[in-house]
């Protein structure tokens, strides 16, 4: 006779995790909070003279925890693991210790009968209550532990428990003594002829229960709720995983057979598979509506209330993926949610499904009506925003004005429109000059891949493809040097197939560089820098580009997140190659033109790959390590022998190495000299390479604090004979260090920028402000450079270097979010 063995599906308690230690950590900015700290450690240091075992009421013993260890005649699989699980369930947690001392206990004490004062205040901030083991249920923890061992197909186990007393303390060993673990033997699935039964047959290939495998219950749970996803899929909207029955033989040697069954007392509506009769798509819903009013207009089989005023059907049907006359899909159903919420257009999206009346079962089918219900979000909205823009170089305040229409075609096109002003001074070299800015642009953003003749609509993405359409202009004036008008066009697409992946193609990206009214030390800087002012001319960019990100960063439960972005844009390929095949003529200096300008031509790679690794298994924790890497490559060709200005890279400042200006490094071990306060413009660079590793550490609600390093540099492809270095030779005479300003792969790793500090973050989850001192360790260039002057500053042969004098200075940074 068979002896079955029903298993207990129930949800296993979650853990309690022990109390998270806390840590008092760096030094303050303030005097106030220097001298609250500096209690705070002098009491922690007295704390820790005593074990806290003075607190213990007589008779009884301060608990200090539990250990386990598992006995067996035969080999145990995974012992690691298992030990683990079972540590897991011990109870209660005993209190935290630093060295053998429980500075926590003490904190406890000082407010042990006080409801105010500092006593209190220390109790209730760093305080916990002595554990006793008076406290402990060793019956209820090896009843926990067996039932584990069971799930775990370790069946009849045994489990002691012996208190191990040490003068004023005391701990308890668990030993848990095993068979050898059941495995499975054979897995039977239904064999019935019904549609349920042989819905559920067909879903044997997918199985998590392997032959051979061992017994483990949670397998047993994944595989219910594989399952009826599986059915959900297939019409079985009443069906639940609690409908499922495994019954397990355990009266073989060690082996078990495994018969997956269907409750007897399963509802006959949850037997069946549903096909969608009615699908209702009510674009105007509210919480107070009680009955529908509007008569719907009918189109594409969906009944769409109320009208197209504001929403054309043909925009909402795209996004919708239940269709009437089909099975029921809770992947569609899902699908279709996710996509109108990704609209932007609705604030809240459901769907409810009621069974249709007076339509009798065909073929054991039954029938659903569904409506899908949109609160909408206000169609227009304004916003303004009075900005502070702070940097190393430009501080002062910035206007933004946005306005949004949320259906500007009536089609959920969202068209944004944006204009801004700024007026900032500049700090250190460019002090003294003001920086204007204003500009205005706008986009469109169309909720579908706009690609004639096709109709791609990703199918089976969650999210909303978009078409997005933009244009803008800037206005520049930096007092003393230069205006500049920036004009830009372009359109392109964005995607996404998970909700970790994420890609934009731009196919056009046209921009405008127009340099005008310049002032002669600006002038000077660029007859010195041939390069810098190849850079500046006046110039269209005939850009594409491609984007690709990878974010893991929205799996918040994750304790290791990945960050990765990688893109490639170009410019001028295709305007060169038809001008070159087509015979054009070339400008005076040996480039091609569009309507008489020349364009840039060049290659740009971008990537950037970060990591956050939680160090707490909290997964609320703020307490991480995050660590990023930059790497930039531009390489001009052909029509340009530089980047355009406004593509090249800069380096330094409060979100790349922070102990350094904002571009205030490079390229290569080139320094902007003593006699030319100008270094904001020159020190840009082709390629980019940055490294930063920083440690997050919560210190208080809402107040966090890190420590971090730094390092970078950027560098020309090209050679500039004007941003070469030179350093004293053993004969006084000035000798050439690194040169150029190049990248060369023998030096580019002594040119590295290094730099590392400490900060604190006020964050209140949705604003964060960031407080970083950083201070420099490694300079790119030479301890001893000098400076050669000439007769000619217009002269590329000129070399110009810096004295480095009184740069050991801390940096301080003010700004705004996370550096990455």
């Amino acid at each position: 006779m068979l002896r079955f063995r029903r298993l207990d599906l129930t949800p296993l308690a979650p853990r309690r995790e022990a109390p998270r230690s806390e840590m008092l950590w760096g030094k303050s900015l303030y005097g106030s909070a220097w001298l609250l700290r500096g209690v705070g450690l002098t009491i922690a240091l007295l704390a820790g003279s005593c074990s806290g075992t003075k607190f213990i009421p007589e008779g009884d013993k301060l608990y200090t925890g539990g250990a386990v260890k598992v006995k067996s005649q035969s080999s145990i699989p995974n012992e690691s693991v298992l030990t683990a699980t079972l540590e897991a369930v011990i109870t209660p947690k005993p209190n935290s210790s630093i060295l053998g001392m429980r500075p926590k206990l003490y904190f406890w004490h000082m407010g042990e009968g006080k409801t105010k004062g500092l006593g209190h205040l220390l109790a209730d901030k760093y305080g916990e209550a002595p554990v006793l083991l008076s406290k402990v249920d060793t019956a209820k923890v090896q009843d926990l532990m067996a039932n584990r061992l069971n799930n775990s197909g370790y069946f009849h186990p045994t489990v002691s428990s012996e208190v191990k007393v040490k003068a004023n303390t005391a701990s308890v060993d668990y030993t848990a003594t095993v068979h050898k673990p059941y495995t499975i033997k054979e897995i039977h699935f239904p064999d019935s002829t019904g549609l349920l039964a042989r819905a559920i047959k067909a879903t044997e290939s997918g199985s998590l229960l392997k032959v051979g495998d061992p017994y483990n219950l949670q397998t047993f749970v994944n595989e219910r709720v594989r399952i009826d996803a599986v059915l959900k899929n297939q019409g079985y909207y009443y069906f639940s995983p609690d409908y499922l029955l495994f019954q397990v033989d355990s009266t073989l040697d060690n082996e078990a057979n495994v018969y997956l069954k269907v409750k007897e007392t399963i509802p006959p509506r949850a037997a069946k598979p549903y096909v969608l009769k009615r699908v209702t798509l009510n674009t105007q819903y509210s919480l107070s509506d009680t009955t529908e009013t509007t008569r719907p207009v009918m189109f594409r089989g969906y009944r769409y209330v109320p009208d197209e005023q504001v929403f054309r059907a043909r925009a909402i049907t795209n996004a919708v993926f239940i269709y009437p006359d089909s099975l029921y899909r809770r992947r569609r159903a899902d699908q279709t949610l996710s996509r109108l919420m990704s609209l932007g257009t609705f604030k809240f999206v459901d769907t409810r499904f009621r069974p249709a009346r007076n339509l009798p079962d065909s073929a054991g089918y039954g029938h659903l009506n569904a409506t899908v219900r949109m609160t909408q979000v206000p169609k227009k909205s304004l916003r303004a925003e009075l900005q502070m823009n702070t940097s190393n170089i430009f501080t002062g305040p910035a206007f933004v004005v946005q306005y949004r229409n949320r259906s500007a075609l009536r089609g959920a096109e969202q068209l944004l429109i944006n204009a801004n002003a700024s007026l900032e001074t500049g700090k250190g070299a460019l002090s003294g000059v003001t920086s204007t800015q204003y500009g205005i642009d706008g986009q469109l953003l169309v909720p579908r891949l706009i690609t004639p003749p096709f109709d791609i609509r990703l199918v089976n993405s969650d999210f909303q493809p978009r078409t997005f359409f933009n244009a803008g202009y800037k206005y520049v004036l930096r007092t003393k040097y230069f205006q500049e008008d920036i004009f830009n066009l372009g359109y392109g697409y964005s995607w996404k197939t998970k909700l970790t992946n994420e890609q934009q193609l731009q196919p056009i990206d046209l921009q405008y560089l127009r340099l005008s009214n310049q002032e002669k030390v600006f002038k000077d800087l660029l007859a010195a820098r041939p390069f810098l002012a190849n850079s500046f001319r006046q110039q269209f960019i005939l850009g594409s580009s491609y984007t690709y990100t990878y974010n893991q960063q929205v799996l918040e439960q994750r304790r290791n997140q990945m960050y990765f972005s990688g893109g490639v844009s170009l410019s001028g390929n295709v305007a060169h190659a038809l001008q070159s095949l087509g015979g054009a003529k070339k400008t005076d200096t040996g480039a091609y033109a569009l309507f008489g300008q020349e364009y840039s031509q060049y290659t740009k790679f971008d990537l950037e790959f970060r990591n956050y690794y939680r160090t707490s298994v909290n997964p609320t924790s703020g307490n991480k390590i995050a660590t990023r890497l930059l790497v930039g490559v531009g390489l001009p060709y052909q029509n340009s022998n530089v980047l355009p200005y406004l593509k090249q890279y800069g380096i330094g400042g409060p979100n790349s190495v922070r102990a350094f200006n904002a571009r205030g490094i490079g390229p290569g071990t080139y320094r902007t000299p003593d006699s030319q306060q100008n270094g904001f413009y020159d020190q840009v660079g082709d390629i980019r390479l940055e490294a930063n590793a920083e440690y997050r550490q919560d210190l208080f609600p809402y107040v966090k604090g890190a420590l971090f390093v730094d390092a970078g540099n950027i560098w020309l492809v090209n050679a500039d004979p004007s941003r070469a270095t030179y350093v004293k030779g053993e004969n006084g005479q000035p000798v050439r260090d690194f040169q150029d300003g190049q990248f060369r792969f023998n030096t580019f790793l002594k040119q590295l920028a290094v730099g590392a500090g400490a900060g604190i973050r006020i964050d209140v989850q949705f604003f964060v402000i960031r407080l970083d001192a950083a201070y420099p360790l490694v300079y790119p260039y030479s301890n001893e450079s000098l400076e050669v002057p000439g007769t000619n500053p217009g002269d590329p042969s000129i070399i110009y270097s810096a004295n480095k004098t009184g740069y050991k200075v801390i940096k301080l940074n003010i700004a705004i979010g996370y550096p990455f």
